[in-house]
């Protein structure tokens, strides 16, 4: 991609700066801001590692946690991290001019992640998932940060809900941050998790950016195969995206309720639920109330 020398003046990375901050300050910004907050994700003195993987949601992300270290009260450190597990060079090339567009100073360090997995035939995607997870674990404690951040938004965490309970016959939920069991003093935030996924791609389109889909190469083998068989076919996120879509036009609160559902749960009316890796039952206290 080239890119004119307009493109990439100051002037084009303050424009996307600014919509973060005033054209889509109620949609994007506010949320980002109460995540933050509500969740008490950043600390002063955190060093954190920004996970960019070339979408939408992670330079957006970047570029909200520049925005709230420039605005904001508290001092902390950032660090832009993208992982080339075995980008074709276009795929590269594009985050590389993207963060030069956006102002991000991002530091790239490769892997060989797409040459592991190519060949697995069950669960590529997972596997995937949790060789990258852990190369930047590892890259982030090498560069001496405690956080990692990532940049799931609302509609993720509503999905993988509904994912949860109809293939996983559990409830469970994308949580706001967690404590990494295989990296001692590491955690993982989620910034973006009350910011919805259309206002990301809104922003996305209003300041005319080109971001990576998919760069897997299973991803894009399945794509092809399917072009051959002229069928369509859906993950499973899809399937419930979908599914929410279509609930929401009876119900346009169908979201924010699958949301609150996992913040109300009464063990009160739970037949049973997992605590500390230990199973437990109604009848535990059931027994013991009529004694």
């Amino acid at each position: 991609m080239n890119l004119s020398e307009n493109e990439k003046s100051p002037a084009r990375q303050e424009d996307i700066e600014k919509t973060i901050i005033k054209q889509y300050r109620k949609s994007i910004w506010r949320p980002f801001v109460k995540a933050l907050n509500e969740y008490d994700m950043i600390r002063p003195g955190d060093e954190i590692a920004v996970c960019i993987s070339g979408g939408k949601d992670s330079f957006l992300l970047a570029k909200c946690m520049q925005e709230i270290l420039r605005h904001g009260k508290m001092e902390f450190g950032l660090h832009f991290l993208v992982m080339d597990p075995g980008y074709h060079p276009d795929n590269r090339n594009l985050i590389e001019e993207n963060a030069r567009i956006m102002g991000i100073p991002v530091q790239i360090f490769d892997s060989d992640i797409f040459d592991v997995v190519v060949d697995i035939k069950e669960s590529p995607c997972y596997l995937c998932a949790r060789m990258r997870r852990g190369w930047l674990y590892a890259k982030a404690k090498e560069l001496g940060c405690n956080k990692i951040a990532l940049g799931h938004h609302f509609d993720d965490v509503i999905e993988t809900i509904l994912m949860s309970m109809l293939y996983g016959a559990q409830v469970n939920t994308m949580m706001p941050k967690l404590h990494s069991t295989n990296f001692p003093g590491m955690e993982l935030i989620r910034p973006l998790y009350f910011v919805k996924e259309t206002d990301i791609l809104d922003w996305k389109e209003y300041n005319k950016l080109r971001f990576l889909q998919c760069a897997c190469r299973f991803t894009e083998q399945i794509a092809r195969e399917r072009a051959l068989e002229e069928e369509v076919h859906s993950s499973k996120r899809q399937e419930v995206k979908e599914l929410i879509r279509e609930l929401e036009k009876v119900n346009p609160n169908v979201a924010k309720n699958i949301f609150r559902s996992v913040e109300n749960v009464n063990l009160d009316a739970c037949i049973g639920y997992v605590k500390d890796g230990k199973r437990h039952h109604f009848l535990e206290t059931y027994r013991r109330e009529i004694q």
